[in-house]
């Protein structure tokens, strides 16, 4: 929303006097030493090294000099009592005086009462402070967020190994007033307004609040016409609902506008703040802050007479609310700048008191504890044994689906009680020995993190559990059962030492917090627990609970859902495109270049052109050619659409949608070397541009929302045609043929291809309603070519040199993807450092990679190794990431290296200095080699334009073929290029971009293509003079023959060699199906091959391969060899003259068997032929006027894997290879659709088309008694190989063993 950083700044400047007035915020001077004047009795702690209470002011050198606690362990701590509530901006520390005990490093916990500790965090975790090295140096610590409360308690971590905890301390700060509401969950405040209507363009509230309620309303106000405004707890959320004059939305029903926070309900203190301009709405709770934009028609809020806070009262009833009231404290809450709890104190008028309103903070004095360890932590409580029946309550709130939660001993032998959680449901379960006496199930996703009170009661043989105040169905086979209490309850998990009969956990232990636990209907005091006076426990905080939301604010990225344990949080990345730990990673590449780059071929495909960038995916065509890839992104009119009508006053507008957003369309454009857009205008009486100086009738909208007039083939600011450029219009006064204004048709058509103004979204046209006026325009979709990204590449020849670049800026998530290829033994690819973190990637040995990453909690490094040198002058690709889950490492597509992240301590990435590439900020280590498609969290880094302007640096890197080359098959050659390579398919019988699309075609009875070898003709598209020319003055020492075939036919003849005298080389089909290779090498020797393994003639792709090196020949069949055979001395090979697919046409004297085989020559498909390194059969379809091939009869393009067991009729049908949108031919005129003289037109066409049908049936008659004189078995084009089978049946018989070829080798 472009307008919330304005509207930020705004209210930043309109409304900070408001928002420091009701937080009295830190002072400038709020430094100043508040526990040196403290009694005493203000210090407390876990114990003394004294047994009384010792001051610990800082300096002090009295008595013991400072603190020490009887027994150093991790469970002791020092606090003290301020007096009242403070602002705390810092703290210091020194060790006891005279001694060698001091801390090293410590936590903080603050709080008002006493109870109900909370801990001080920084980045959203626990904080450590680093403490002492000695007993008497004083090392101070500014707090990031300075803190109000009464009580300061610290806690030691670690302490000096040679001596024991010790210390002295200081607190900084500043008094700090307010005014605080307390409401009991049945009273308000009502704000009364001086007028009836109180109407607002602008609102600023803002409040601080605590509650033990997950739900209430803190205030509300609406209007008659259906504005209205609340803020109010929901399942310790606070949800915001706003709107302005949306009558249909009330509050009883309408979803909240923006719900922020969690876990707002554990007794601490919560800042919100709300900032209204208009419909634009910044809303914050504590740290996080959401904006959004409110419905409504107009900019202001309408409320009438009165706002209510902490409840909303009914109407004339008193005592009555509409919904679940506040309960608990407000402080400080201002609207639009009204202290409203000031003027309540002082009893003003503007306020209505609602029930019972104090002006100081009441606070129970409950005391959660936190059972810390899934495997360690217990609570041990006494009860009363023997008794005849049980009470056992108490509240819990977790994360976990799964948890012990009470486990006692019933006496009397009356067996074992175990309460848990199981997959988010409460399980009681009465078992004695082996055998389960009873068992409760009620409840479901109680891991949601809300508090819920369980209570037990068994009393007369009946066992009665109540969840959240509702019980649950009695067990059914419970009635018997009676129950003695035990003399034992353990809650949250069992001690390790424990028989299984005392203490039973099928299932972990708990990890979550519980409160008010009463055993036989008395509350158990868990600050003697904490004493050691009562029960037992291990690894727990008692006196707070420390909960926490991991999924606040939610690092699962790209809209990934949040779920969490209490140690951690989990990402579902389903229907997001993303993948990985936090959903980071795209699913999709980044182009169509890189689709390519894996062997892709032509098709639809999804990109994301940030990569792990905010930007989602965009569905686009890529049009995979030998020499461009293209992107093609359609809108939703790709039709010619036809326009009447449209003047200056009632314009005609189209609006294109290409499915994605206009970023998305940039990005894709601006990561593209050349872009494009054709533009047509089809027109009758409808002038375009009104050249040459007349204000433009028709314009479009580019990226920008700016008008453009110009049209397709012109360059930018220039109001011009591209007729009007060639000086080809049709009125040369005019710039655009449209302009002529004649009734006639016509058309104005070129491309569009300013990058900057791309793409078209709007078409807005003004010149069709006069008479016999009419136009008709189409706009192509967004084409572009050229990945300036993929192959961005720099060579770094000396080690001093480096490219630097901006910080890069990743704090919570960082990915860096990179190929890189070099020589050298090691090197830094690129390194950024902060004041503590760092970020580096190395190779630092010829096949290791290593990423190495310091967050503030010590440095990870990950290691790589390949089995193969990295060194290898090849192109190899690196990964590396790190986000709140895991750090990871990948090198090409060896195995993964990953490290799971610490959930706790810092986790954002601080960096400051400049982002280092080649090299290191020291200058050593520097990397020699090329880095290539360089990018940082999905944005690319140009490198080449930055190695234009530094030392030591090259843009660009030579040598792709020699990584890729491979990816060019079947004989292709790859050719190097600035920016990638392409496979070259001159010399390979394949084509397309990796010379993996065969080139086919069906034969027709008498079909003929013969390549001459007379001169060296030139068959690439350039015209250059092919390597493979075979010249007429040497005979080839080598032959290498291979095509694909199918047929029903036989005999028939596939190919024919002739050389300049008699001889000849054969591949044909006999009678029965049999291959045969005939050499007929004088007019003496032949040498006949036949291979018979089965009926070749069976409407099957068959690939023959034959080779010859030198006298050595082999023949390969489906992959199979089938022969070896060696040619004698004396035997001489002629030079090549013409090669023949299908009939013979010329009289060279055929010998019986081959004239037999060529009386109709081949019928059926013919694949991939290549002979040396001529592509014959490619050459008769793409090159037929440059090269020396002559093609008789009808050849017709098409795939052979069609005809496989299929009809010819689908086989021969022509597949043209049109753009995949559909693109037409808009240089023809207009069709009769979109012309108004239809019915004359229509005339004419339909006499035309009723002579050509008189020739064609003239034509069909008089071939079909011609082709009733030759044999029945030849047949059409679109004909099924099995009719030709079948038209055979009289003079082939394939049953016939007997093969009619002499002087053969059968193999």
């Amino acid at each position: 929303m472009d307008s919330v950083p304005r509207l930020t700044s705004v209210l930043t400047l309109l409304f900070s006097g408001l928002w420091h007035l009701g937080l009295t915020a830190t002072n400038y001077n709020c430094d100043d030493p508040l526990a040196s004047l403290l009694s005493p009795m203000a210090f407390s702690s876990s114990s003394d090294l004294t047994g009384i209470h010792s001051p610990a002011q800082l300096n002090w050198r009295v008595g013991t000099g400072g603190w020490s606690p009887a027994d150093s362990n991790a469970q002791q701590w020092l606090q003290m009592d301020l007096g009242n509530r403070v602002e705390i901006t810092a703290v210091a520390t020194q060790g006891r005086y005279g001694s060698s005990d001091w801390v090293t490093s410590y936590s903080l916990m603050f709080s008002d009462t006493g109870r109900n500790w909370k801990q001080y965090k920084q980045e959203d975790s626990i904080w450590t402070f680093a403490g002492n090295m000695n007993a008497d140096s004083v090392v101070h610590h500014k707090l990031l967020h300075s803190v109000r409360a009464r009580f300061v308690r610290f806690v030691p971590l670690e302490w000096n190994p040679s001596g024991k905890i010790g210390m002295r301390v200081e607190v900084y700060g500043c008094s700090y007033k307010s005014d605080v509401a307390d409401f009991d969950g049945r009273s308000s405040l009502l704000y009364r307004f001086n007028q009836k209507l109180m109407s607002t363009l602008k609102d600023v509230i803002s409040l601080k609040f605590k509650s033990m309620q997950g739900d209430g309303v803190l205030f509300h106000g609406e209007g008659q016409r259906g504005d209205h405004i609340t803020l109010e707890l929901q399942k310790g959320r606070l949800a915001l609902h706003l709107s302005l004059d949306d009558s249909k939305a009330r509050l009883s029903s309408s979803l909240p506008s923006a719900t922020l926070g969690s876990l707002l309900d554990d007794q601490h203190w919560h800042s919100v703040l709300i900032e209204r301009v208009g419909k634009q709405v910044n809303f914050t709770v504590d740290k996080h802050t959401q904006h959004f934009r409110t419905k409504g028609e107009t900019d202001a809020l309408d409320i009438d007479y009165e706002l209510s806070f902490g409840g909303i009262p009914v109407p004339g009833k008193p005592g009555t609310f509409l919904k679940k009231n506040f309960h608990g404290c407000i402080e400080n809450l201002y609207y639009n700048g009204v202290n409203i709890i000031d003027l309540a104190k002082r009893r003003k008028h503007q306020i209505y008191t609602v029930g019972n309103v104090t002006f100081s903070c009441s606070e129970p004095q409950i005391v959660p504890i936190t059972f810390v360890n899934s495997s360690g932590s217990y609570l041990l409580l006494p009860g009363t044994p023997q008794i005849d029946g049980l009470s056992v309550s108490f509240q819990f709130r977790t994360w976990n689906k799964d948890g012990l939660l009470l486990s006692t001993e019933l006496s009397e032998g009356s067996g074992t009680l175990l309460l848990s959680l199981e997959g988010g449901i409460l399980r009681l379960v009465i078992q004695r020995m082996t055998e389960r006496v009873a068992e409760i199930l009620t409840g479901s996703n109680l891991n949601d993190g809300l508090w819920h009170s369980v209570s037990i009661n068994a009393r007369r043989n009946r066992i009665t559990l109540t969840l959240d105040h509702e019980a649950a169905p009695p067990a059914p086979d419970s009635t018997w059962v009676q129950i003695y209490s035990g003399n034992s309850y353990y809650f949250g998990g069992c001690p390790d030492n424990l028989t299984d009969s005392q203490c039973l956990n099928p299932i972990k232990a708990f990890q979550g917090c519980m409160r008010l636990i009463f055993i036989d209907n008395q509350p158990k005091d868990l600050i003697s627990v904490q004493q050691g006076s009562l029960g037992n426990f291990s690894d727990l905080h008692i006196d707070l609970c420390s909960i926490k939301d991991r999924c606040l604010p939610n690092y699962c990225e790209h809209g990934g859902n949040c779920s969490q344990s209490w140690t951690t949080f989990y990402c579902n990345c389903s229907d997001t495109s993303y993948a990985g730990a936090t959903c980071h990673n795209s699913i999709y590449e980044q182009s169509c270049e890189v689709y390519r780059h894996q062997g892709n071929t032509a098709g639809f495909f999804y990109i994301d052109s940030d990569g792990s960038g905010p930007l989602g995916p965009l569905q686009v065509y890529c049009n995979i050619t030998e020499d461009k890839i293209w992107t093609s992104v359609q809108h939703n009119n790709p039709e010619l659409t036809r326009v009447r009508g449209a003047n200056s006053e009632n314009p005609y507008a189209m609006a294109l949608d290409y499915g994605g957003s206009m970023e998305q369309l940039e990005a894709v454009i601006d990561g593209s070397e050349h872009c494009e857009q054709e533009v047509a205008y089809h027109c009758r009486r409808s002038r375009l541009l009104n050249t040459p100086d007349g204000t433009p009738f028709t314009w479009w909208i580019g990226r920008s929302n700016e008008r453009h007039p110009y049209w397709g083939g012109s360059p930018p600011g220039v109001q011009q045609c591209e007729c009007g450029l060639d000086e080809s219009c049709l009125d040369i006064r005019h710039f655009c043929n449209c302009d002529a204004d004649k009734d006639e048709w016509t058309n104005d058509t070129g491309f569009l291809s300013f990058k900057d103004h791309l793409p078209v979204t709007q078409i807005v046209i003004t010149d069709t309603d006069r008479s016999n006026s009419e136009a008709a325009w189409r706009i192509g979709p967004l084409r572009c070519y050229g990945d300036r990204r993929f192959w961005n590449a720099v060579s770094f020849y000396t080690e001093a040199s480096y490219l630097h670049f901006p910080t890069f800026h990743a704090e919570f998530s960082a990915d860096i993807s990179f190929f890189f290829k070099t020589t050298a033994l090691s090197g830094v690819f690129l390194e950024n450092l902060g004041i503590k973190d760092f970020i580096r990637l190395e190779i630092s040995s010829p096949s290791e990679i290593t990423f190495a990453i310091d967050v503030g909690n010590g440095p990870v490094e990950l290691v790589v190794q390949s089995p193969s040198l990295l060194n290898d002058n090849q192109w190899h690709y690196v990964r590396a990431e790190r986000n709140l889950k895991e750090t990871s490492l990948q090198v090409d597509n060896l195995p993964r290296s990953t490290r799971e992240t610490s959930e706790e301590g810092h986790f954002r990435l601080q960096l400051n200095s400049q982002l280092f590439v080649g090299g290191t900020s020291s200058r050593q280590k520097g990397f020699l080699g090329c880095i290539r498609s360089l990018h940082l969290n999905g944005q690319k880094l140009d490198l080449e334009e930055r190695a234009k302007v530094t030392s030591g640096v090259r843009p660009g890197c030579p040598g792709h073929c020699s990584s890729y080359g491979s990816i060019c098959h079947n004989g292709g050659k790859c050719v190097e290029k600035h920016s990638g390579y392409l496979c070259d398919c001159t010399s390979s019988p394949y084509e397309g971009p990796f010379c993996k699309t065969e080139v086919s075609a069906v034969f027709e009875a008498g079909t003929s293509v013969t390549y001459m070898f007379q001169e060296p003709y030139p068959v690439t598209k350039n015209l250059s003079l092919s390597s493979s020319a075979i010249y007429t003055d040497s005979a080839p020492s080598k032959e290498s023959i291979a095509f694909s075939f199918v047929t029903a036919q036989a005999p028939s003849l596939l190919l024919f060699v002739n050389s300049s005298s008699q001889d000849f080389l054969a591949v044909l089909l006999c009678k029965n199906g049999s291959l045969q290779v005939r050499y007929q090498l004088s007019k003496e020797e032949s040498h006949i091959f036949t291979i018979d393994a089965e009926n070749f003639a069976n409407r099957r792709m068959h690939h023959l391969k034959i080779t010859r090196e030198g006298r050595a020949l082999t023949i390969q069949m489906d992959q199979q060899l089938r022969l070896s055979y060696n040619f004698s001395p004396e035997v001489e090979f002629k030079v090549i003259r013409s090669l023949t697919l299908g009939k013979v046409t010329e009289n060279l004297g055929l010998d019986s068997e081959v004239a037999k085989a060529n009386a109709l020559g081949f019928v059926g498909c013919m694949a991939s032929v290549q002979y040396n390194h001529i592509a014959p059969l490619k050459a008769a379809l793409r090159h037929a006027t440059v090269a020396p091939v002559t093609v008789h009869g009808t050849l017709t393009e098409s795939s052979c894997g069609f005809m496989v067991d299929s009809d010819v009729n689908a086989v021969t049908t022509v597949h043209s290879s049109s753009d995949p949108f559909g693109k037409t031919d808009e240089r023809e005129p207009l069709t009769n659709a979109v012309r108004s003289d239809s019915a004359i037109i229509g005339g004419v066409i339909a006499v035309v088309i009723f002579i050509i049908f008189c020739i064609i049936g003239i034509m069909t008659r008089f071939l079909y008694q011609h082709k009733q004189s030759h044999r029945t078995n030849q047949m059409k084009e679109k004909e099924y190989p099995e009719n030709l089978d079948s038209s055979f049946r009289n003079d082939i018989d394939l049953q016939n063993t007997v093969s009619e070829c002499k002087r053969e080798y059968f193999i």
